[in-house]
C-alpha cells in the first residue's frame, strides 16, 4: 500500500488543490498525514487561510473523519544543514557556513543535490517511526513539481548515487531511490481535459515508467457539467421558432419580447454549438487517458474557486472516489 503520494501536474492544473485535498481525505480517523511543499511558493499556506509554514511539521487541519493534517516546507538550505548535521556532526560549524553563504551557494550551484536534499526529506518521514515502532505519519504527500521535470526531480538520487560511489552521500540517495522505487510510494498526476495538459500527463507516464517510477493515479481535475448534449443540439437547430416561443414565455422582451426573443436564438445557438465542441474534445482527452490504464478520478470546476471549505468538499469526493 502506497505511503508517499508524489502529486505532479502541468502549471494551471491545480496540483497544489489536489494534493491538500488528498492528505485530508487519507486523513482518516486517529490517523495522520503529512503535506509537504518543496517549491517554496507557500501554496499550502493559503489553502488552509494559516500563515506560512515553517521549516517544521505543523498541524494544521483535522479532516471530517476525525484524522490530523500536517504540513512541513522544506527549504533545501535548512535541509543540508540538517544532513550536514546528521552525518557529519557539524553543529555550530554548519551555521557558520550559512552565515557565509556556502550553503546557498551549494544549493545553488547543484541543483541535483538540492533535489536530493528535498525528496529525501520527504523520504524519512516516510520511514520515520514513533518509539512504540508505529509509522510516524500513516501517508505522507508531497505536492510536487510540475510533470514536465517530475522524472528528473525524483531520479537525481539515482545520478548522485551514480556519481558518489561510496560514503554518507551515495548511501542517502541510495535509501531514497528505494523508497521512490517501491510499492510504498505512487506518483499521481493532475491533468485537465484539455489538450496540452493531456499530452504532458501521457508523456510524463512514459518518463516516470522509463526511470523504474510508480505512477499511481491520473486525477482530471476542475471537470466542467454537460450541459446540453448532441441530440439536445440536433433538436434545437431544428425547430428555432419553438426556442423563440419559450424564450418569450419565459419573459423576455417586454413589450415586444417576441422579437427580442427570436434574436437571441442565433447567439444562444451558437453557444450551444461550442459547448457540443468542448465535450467531443473531452471525449477524446478521456480516451487519452483511458489508453494509459490507470486509476482515474475527476473533481467538478468550483466556479466560485476553492476556499477552505471547497477543499473538504473536493476530499470528500477524492475520498468516496479512492475507497470505490
Amino acid at each position: 500500500m502506497s505511503r508517499l503520494h508524489v502529486v505532479s501536474g502541468k502549471g494551471g492544473t491545480g496540483k497544489t488543490t489536489v494534493a491538500a485535498a488528498l492528505a485530508l481525505a487519507l486523513a482518516e480517523e486517529g490517523k495522520k498525514t503529512l503535506l509537504v511543499e518543496v517549491e517554496g511558493r507557500q501554496g499550502i499556506a493559503q489553502l488552509f487561510e494559516t500563515e506560512a509554514l515553517p521549516y517544521e511539521e505543523r498541524r494544521i487541519a483535522v479532516s471530517r473523519q476525525g484524522g490530523d493534517v500536517y504540513a512541513l516546507a522544506i527549504d533545501a538550505e535548512q535541509a543540508l544543514l540538517d544532513y550536514l548535521q546528521m552525518f557529519y556532526r557539524l553543529g555550530g560549524a554548519g551555521r557558520a557556513l550559512r552565515k557565509i553563504g556556502a550553503i546557498d551557494f551549494a544549493t545553488t550551484i547543484a541543483p541535483g543535490v538540492r533535489d536530493v536534499l528535498l525528496t529525501g526529506k520527504a523520504c524519512e518521514a516516510v520511514r520515520r517511526r514513533n518509539k512504540d515502532g508505529t509509522a510516524a505519519y500513516d501517508a505522507v504527500v508531497m505536492d510536487a513539481p510540475p510533470t514536465g521535470r517530475i522524472a528528473r526531480f525524483l531520479g537525481v538520487n539515482a545520478e548522485v548515487a551514480g556519481l558518489a560511489k561510496v560514503g554518507p552521500i551515495h548511501k542517502q540517495a541510495q535509501a531514497v531511490m528505494r523508497v521512490l522505487q517501491s510499492s510504498w510510494t505512487a506518483v499521481h498526476l493532475v491533468t485537465l481535459l484539455e489538450e496540452m495538459p493531456v499530452q504532458e500527463t501521457v508523456d510524463g507516464v512514459a518518463e516516470l515508467r522509463a526511470a523504474g517510477l510508480p505512477v499511481g493515479a491520473v486525477i482530471v481535475n476542475m471537470v466542467r457539467p454537460a450541459l446540453l448534449g448532441e441530440a439536445a443540439l440536433a433538436g434545437a437547430e431544428a425547430d428555432k421558432p419553438a426556442i423563440a416561443r419559450a424564450l418569450s414565455q419565459a419573459g423576455l422582451g417586454g413589450a415586444s419580447r417576441g422579437a427580442k426573443a427570436e434574436r437571441l436564438v442565433g447567439p444562444l445557438l451558437e453557444q450551444a454549438r461550442e459547448h457540443a465542441a468542448r465535450l467531443a474534445l473531452e471525449r477524446t482527452e478521456r480516451a487519452e487517458i483511458a489508453a494509459l490504464g490507470l486509476p482515474t478520478h475527476e473533481l467538478e470546476l468550483r466556479a466560485e474557486g476553492v476556499d477552505l471549505a471547497g477543499l473538504y468538499t473536493l476530499a470528500a469526493e477524492l475520498r468516496k472516489q479512492w475507497n470505490a
